[in-house]
């Protein structure tokens, strides 16, 4: 096969690859399922696409289409050619704003979309929790519907037409057809003609339109994506003379790429919803109470009706980046029901809101309901969003497991089903999750299992059946709609009868009669308890690390906690910066959820003695920037920058340690010999020969400037303070490469009338974790921790300049220093400075009056680990003291440098692309008066190099902006220059 593998590759214009990393990272999606595929393809066009079928038919292979690969019923895995469109297949083709239509390839992500729509006043309604990364095509494979289907239908609504390539080659328009031309159709001598004369025959018998509808789903459940829609189409001209026009892209709307592959999607579209908007977040004391609730509020005109239960709410305590969104929350709910009104006008929607509330109140069964309004609603919708990811945050083996997640009963059933549902549960010794879409009759309801242990896995099978049986009584759909798959689809025939599967099964051969298309879903399907990611009844390995990963039951269990739901696949657009190489190359591989499946499949296999060598592993974290994004805005919270760092110290036992890796890492040793003869290193740095020698010899990027030596001197004014005492660390950036931040750090907190110590020369051990060379890094954090010991007791604030510095006693140090009980209270005791000031705002300590009304406009980029472990809100309330200051902060994720990233000559070029993407942008367009202001010294460092412009540390504005010292200046200007 290998050989035909070369062939086909030659073939494409777009990319065929089959190494171990591609296949490894395209073997799982958001599922519980792995199947190792035979190769991976990236098609850049339909002849591409085209010549793919031709190799599956000749050669018996599956094809696999791929999005965003955040299905969760297995969808997306096959032992065939996963191909994925998400790459090359991203051009909105049209829009015809008079007919509210949009013509796009199937790899568009859905809030792009909206993006692009918005200035037309026009958008595309469903609206999955995944909208920020999910993709058109796979919305409809899946007939996604999301927390707006109540309101604006499912995916298959929205279908006008489909431009598909059949398993023959040909190229097909699929779009609503009238009698007449229906009957042209089933005319044509061809495999199109072939697939209308089937539908025809098996749909035409009004006997089989009576069972169709008597087996499928309930008709009033608009979340069913039950097999194929035949039940849609029976309802249609010309079976049903009322009906509306027959189109085929009803079937294929949930038919998971089963029957054709589609190349573009024409959709239907809504106008913007009504721009005046608030939500009511019912709390219950009991599920019971809540699902009483649904049927009363659903009699209002709401845009959402969303639940959340307790253990939801309780995975959200553990995220770093969701808890400041439990603002809302009430004592200790059972359930939260949130409830969207929008209305045209402030008039009308204080009316809806007085109704709602009135009944609300008179039905006694919520004891709290908070009224959110502005960005309290999308911080609650993003906390509901957050759901499905939030789940891997369960430590240990046992997770709560998709299987029965996608049950939707008819509304009125609902109360009924769930009571049933819990106790069917019960039975099972079980504690279900409930949450998502309670006003569209569909609970996500969630089993917790070990599927490592084989008497779980038998319950998973077991559990999967009789819900099924369940769901089937009250004439509901076993798949809302996250489709079949593999999980769900052996369960088809009992959910519409042996009969009506066999018209399925008859479509299904008429489309694709070799079964190349996503093989083993819908038909003859997988067996559900098959093929799981885990394999039951392994012994885990375990895996001796430098980290400490007890909280986590161990690197593994750490890395097992990402599940696939892709938020590491969002766009700049989308806001975070989580995860800055996928944003810049798009490619799967560059993903935190890459890195995490990479190493969680690496060491089960645990083949060799150290685990990590592994030329995957190397690969696949080569291009992590370790900004700790994914450590608060992955739902997992799987710190990949961590996991690097454990990786990179093992991989180099068995490998070495590169020259331009020991310079970086020990940075710190080589600035501080650089800073006895500062005028001669600079003058090095600054002439183009013997820079262009540095920067050979050490792997460095030409284009890069290196970062001249700038000494923290000592040389300081006699303290008149009489405030609270504090500790200002001057870490080892600051020491050799800002020591005017430093002056400025401790002159404006003497200026406040603070009691400073100055703790220097201090290596935090940051450039040592980020190379890996975790044994110096747990040194330089015993050493400092020692240090600082002296201050714990009398709880003295430590106060940090650079976050990369700072916040590692907060992050790494819990997981490196020997005494974990003083590490746990430094971190308690420390702050970036930013932090403190701003707790000391808040407290009435530090306040307007102490600065310059002078008029500012100010642009803030905040460090990655501020974004991560703190938040640049903190810089933002501060650069707001001066009254007439005007900050605003540049959503701009990473900026590209990540310490020595953006150094290295094979990564200068990305590390650029991803500092083009919002940050350079945004200040080329600042006017040379607008002060740019960046707390990292990296981010001041790539800023310069991208965009010629200087940066200013907020500490350095703040001492600026300080009515005492303004005319100290020139002088403390000089006393720290070298």
């Amino acid at each position: 096969m290998s050989t035909a593998l070369q062939q086909l590759s030659k073939n494409l214009d777009g990319a065929l690859t089959w190494d171990d990393l591609h296949r490894t990272l395209y073997a799982t999606d958001a599922s519980v399922y792995q199947i190792t595929p035979l190769a991976v393809a990236y098609p850049k066009h339909s002849q591409d696409i085209k010549t793919l079928i031709a190799f599956a038919t000749k050669h018996k292979v599956g094809l696999i289409p791929r999005t965003a690969g955040t299905s969760l019923a297995g969808q997306c895995v096959g032992d065939g050619i996963v191909v994925d469109v998400s790459k090359h297949f991203t051009s909105i083709l049209n829009l015809d704003v008079a007919q509210r239509q949009v013509t796009v390839q199937p790899g568009v992500i859905r809030d792009e979309l909206n993006t692009y729509l918005k200035p037309y006043g026009l958008f595309f309604g469903p609206n999955t929790s995944t909208s920020n990364r999910c993709m058109i095509g796979g919305m409809v494979g899946n007939n996604s519907s999301g927390t707006t289907s109540i309101r604006y239908g499912v995916t298959r609504d929205k279908v006008v037409s489909l431009s598909c390539i059949l398993s023959d080659q040909s190229e097909v328009v699929f779009e609503t057809v009238d009698a007449i031309r229906f009957r042209e159709k089933r005319n044509i001598p061809n495999l199109e003609g072939a697939i209308y004369r089937d539908l025809h025959e098996s749909l035409e018998s009004t006997v089989v339109q009576e069972r169709i509808q008597q087996e499928y789903p309930k008709a009033t459940i608009h979340r069913r994506n039950t097999g194929y829609a035949i039940d849609v189409l029976s309802r249609q001209q010309p079976f049903t003379a009322t009906g509306e026009p027959f189109n085929i892209c009803n079937l294929l709307a949930g038919s998971e790429g089963t029957l054709a592959f589609t190349t573009a999607i024409t959709l239907s579209l809504d106008p913007l919803p009504p721009s005046e908007h608030l939500m009511v977040a019912a709390h219950f004391a009991s599920i019971e109470q809540c699902m009483r609730a649904v049927t009363l509020v659903m009699q209002h005109p709401l845009f959402t009706c969303e639940m959340m239960d307790k253990v939801i709410l309780d995975c959200t305590k553990n995220n770093r980046e969701q808890l400041k969104n439990r603002f809302f929350i009430e004592d200790d709910p059972a359930a939260i029901l949130l409830l969207e009104l929008r209305a045209g006008t402030q008039e009308d929607l204080a009316q809806q809101l007085e109704d709602l509330l009135q009944d609300i109140v008179a039905s006694k069964l919520a004891y709290a309901y908070p009224v959110l309004r502005g960005t309290q609603v999308t911080q609650a919708l993003d906390l509901r969003k957050a759901g499905l990811g939030l789940l891997g945050n369960m430590t240990g083996d046992r997770k709560a497991v998709a299987c029965i997640e996608d049950t939707a009963v008819a509304l009125p059933d609902l109360e009924a089903y769930i009571a049933d549902f819990t106790s069917l549960m019960k039975s099972y010794d079980q504690q279900a999750v409930y949450y998502a879409h309670a006003g569209a009759g569909e609970l996500h309801l969630r089993p917790i299992l070990n599927l490592k242990n084989s008497d779980d896995v038998q319950l998973f099978r077991a559990i999967t059946q009789d819900v099924a049986k369940l769901v089937k009584r009250y004439k509901g759909s076993l798949s809302g709609e996250h489709g079949d798959g593999i999980v769900r689809g052996e369960f088809l025939e009992l959910m519409i009868g042996y009969e009506n599967y066999q018209i399925l099964r008859s479509i299904k051969h008429t489309f694709d009669p070799l079964h190349i298309f996503n093989p083993g879903k819908i038909i003859d399907p997988l067996p559900m308890d098959q093929q799981l990611r885990y394999e039951s009844g392994r012994v885990e390995p375990e895996i001796d690390t430098v980290f400490d990963f007890k909280e986590e039951d161990g690197i593994l269990r750490f890395a097992e906690q990402c599940n696939g739901s892709g938020d590491c696949r969002k766009l700049p657009e989308s806001g975070g910066t989580m995860c800055p190489s996928y944003r810049a190359t798009r490619d799967e591989k560059d993903t935190t959820r890459a890195r995490a499946n990479a190493l969680r499949t690496v060491l089960t296999a645990q083949t060799e003695k150290n685990s990590f060598d592994s030329p995957v592993l190397k690969d696949v974290f080569d291009l992590c920037l370790s900004c700790k994004a994914c450590a608060s805005e992955c739902p997992s919270n799987v710190d990949v920058a961590t996991l690097k760092a454990e990786f990179e110290y093992h991989y180099q036992q068995v490998n070495g340690i590169s020259l331009r890796t020991k310079a970086f890492a020990y940075s710190t040793q080589i600035n501080k010999w650089a800073a006895k003869v500062p005028r001669l290193t600079n003058a090095l740095y600054r002439n183009t020969l013997s820079a262009s020698i540095i920067k050979r010899t050490l792997g460095i990027a030409q284009q890069r400037s290196l970062p001249p030596v700038q000494l923290f001197k000592q040389v300081l004014t006699p303290q008149k303070a009489s405030g609270k005492k504090v500790v200002l660390v001057i870490d080892e950036f600051t020491q050799y490469l800002d020591g005017t931040i430093g002056q400025d750090a401790y002159m404006l907190l003497q200026g406040l009338g603070y009691q400073v110590t100055i703790l220097t020369h201090i290596d935090t051990g940051r450039a040592f974790i980020s190379k890996g060379l975790l044994d110096q890094a747990k040194k330089c954090a015993d050493t400092l921790l020692s240090k600082l010991e002296q201050y714990i007791a009398t709880a003295i604030p430590i106060l940090g300049i650079e976050p990369s510095a700072i916040l590692g006693l907060r992050d790494e140090y819990l997981r490196l220093a020997t005494d974990k009980p003083l590490a746990v209270k430094v971190a308690k005791q420390s702050f970036l400075i930013e932090e403190f000031l701003y707790a000391e705002m808040q407290a009435g300590t530090v306040h307007s009056d102490q600065f310059t009304t002078e008029s500012k406009t100010l642009k803030i980029h905040g460090h990655c680990h501020q974004k991560s472990l703190s938040a640049v809100s903190y810089t933002f309330d501060l650069l707001n003291l001066p009254i007439n200051y005007k900050p605003t902060i540049i959503s701009s994720g990473c900026c590209g440098m990540a310490g020595s990233f953006g150094y290295e000559k094979d990564k200068y070029a990305l590390s650029m692309q991803i500092g083009e993407q919002t940050l350079f942008p945004a200040i080329r367009k600042a006017d040379e008066a607008t002060i740019i202001v960046a707390n990292g010294t990296s981010c001041r460092h790539q800023i310069k190099d991208g965009t010629q412009r200087k940066t200013q540390h907020p500490v350095t504005v703040l001492r600026k902006a300080l009515r005492a010292y303004t005319h100290q200046s020139a002088e403390t200007s000089k006393a720290v220059s070298t």
